[in-house]
């Protein structure tokens, strides 16, 4: 059934320079993951399949399933050792909902969460397809409600410096325009 508020990956979505940029930098915070090179041995990605599925399962070295059913009304199955949820939290109606479900799906106390969504903008640069754009304090929130506590967490900018000097707009994302990342365990 298609959507009309999800986001579509198509060749617009993929010719984005953002979208390169925020997933070469979300590949080096995996990097510099203590569970980089243990023996997890299954991984969901929540969303879409995208060419960065493909990466994600190319460094953990083995292969991520996606999710078919709609994160916000409808259960997960099954049991993983890293559960990824990059840029999906802030589309959902009820993103407790769908941490609620991963946190059942985490194989166990190794398994981890990694989740990236953009910091929260004033609503004339938001995004219209978010549902939920949130402060650091929020999401921190969101997590602890849901039952994990962050072991690590980062923030970067995904556009290249000169487009902040394109404009007004453009200049205020220099400003406001992040995204967060964090590594979570089950508490």
């Amino acid at each position: 059934m298609e959507c009309s508020y999800r986001t579509v990956i198509d060749g617009a979505y993929l010719k984005d320079p953002a979208h390169g940029v925020r997933w070469r930098k979300t590949l080096e915070f995996l990097a510099s993951s203590p569970i980089s090179g243990t023996s997890l041995a299954s991984g969901l990605d929540l969303g879409d399949r995208t060419p960065f599925t493909a990466s994600i399962e190319q460094y953990f070295g083995f292969p991520f399933e996606n999710t078919t059913v709609d994160l916000d009304l409808e259960p997960l199955s099954g049991s993983f050792g890293v559960v990824t949820a990059f840029e999906v939290l802030e589309h959902l109606y009820n993103p407790l909902y769908a941490l609620l479900e991963v946190k059942r799906l985490l194989a166990s106390k190794e398994a981890r969460l990694f989740v990236s969504m953009p910091l929260w903008k004033p609503p004339f640069l938001a995004s219209p397809d978010h549902f939920h754009e949130m402060t650091r304090s929020e999401a921190l929130s969101l997590y602890g409600r849901a039952g994990f506590t962050v072991l690590r967490s980062s923030e970067f900018r995904i556009r290249h410096p000169l487009f902040y000097l394109t404009g007004v707009k453009p200049l205020l994302r220099a400003w406001y325009e992040k995204v967060q990342i964090y590594e979570l365990v089950v508490r």
